[in-house]
C-alpha cells in the first residue's frame, strides 16, 4: 500500500461520525414505534422537500414527531405530534420547542388530548 492510501485509512478513523437531525438516543424498539417513525422519516424523504422550510419551531415538526414518538410510543407522541402541528400555524406559536423527557402528569392514555407544550418543564 502507498503512503497516500495509509493516511486516508488513519484519515477515516479519526473523523467525527456525523450526526442525523432525529432523535439517536435510547428508546424501546417496539412495532408500533418503528412503523410511526418510519412513515415519519418517510415523509422527510419525499414530501417535506416540497412543503419547504416552513417550521416555525425547533426542532422542525417532523423531527419532533420522530422524538416523540420514540421516546413517548406512538399513541402519546403521535397526539404530541398532532398538537404541535396545529400549534405550526399562521397564529401559533413560534421558538424552541423539545419534547418532554417525561410525560406530562395530567396526560392519560383515554386523554391525550389534555397534552401541553411545556407541561413537562419544572416552573421555577
Amino acid at each position: 500500500m502507498c503512503e497516500h492510501c495509509e493516511r486516508l485509512e488513519d484519515d477515516e478513523e479519526e473523523r467525527p461520525r456525523r450526526r442525523g437531525r432525529n432523535y439517536a438516543g435510547p428508546f424501546r424498539k417496539t412495532p408500533d414505534r418503528l412503523i410511526g417513525m418510519g412513515l415519519i422519516r418517510l415523509y422527510q424523504l419525499t414530501l417535506s422537500g416540497f412543503v419547504g422550510n416552513s417550521c416555525r419551531h425547533i426542532p422542525t415538526c417532523s423531527e419532533f414527531g420522530y422524538e416523540a414518538v420514540a421516546r413517548h410510543g406512538l399513541w402519546f407522541g403521535g397526539w404530541m405530534t398532532v398538537f404541535r402541528v396545529m400549534r405550526c400555524g399562521p397564529f401559533g406559536s413560534s421558538g424552541l420547542d423539545p419534547v418532554p423527557d417525561k410525560r406530562p402528569p395530567l396526560q392519560r392514555w383515554f386523554m391525550p388530548w389534555r397534552y401541553r407544550a411545556g407541561s413537562g418543564a419544572p416552573r421555577g
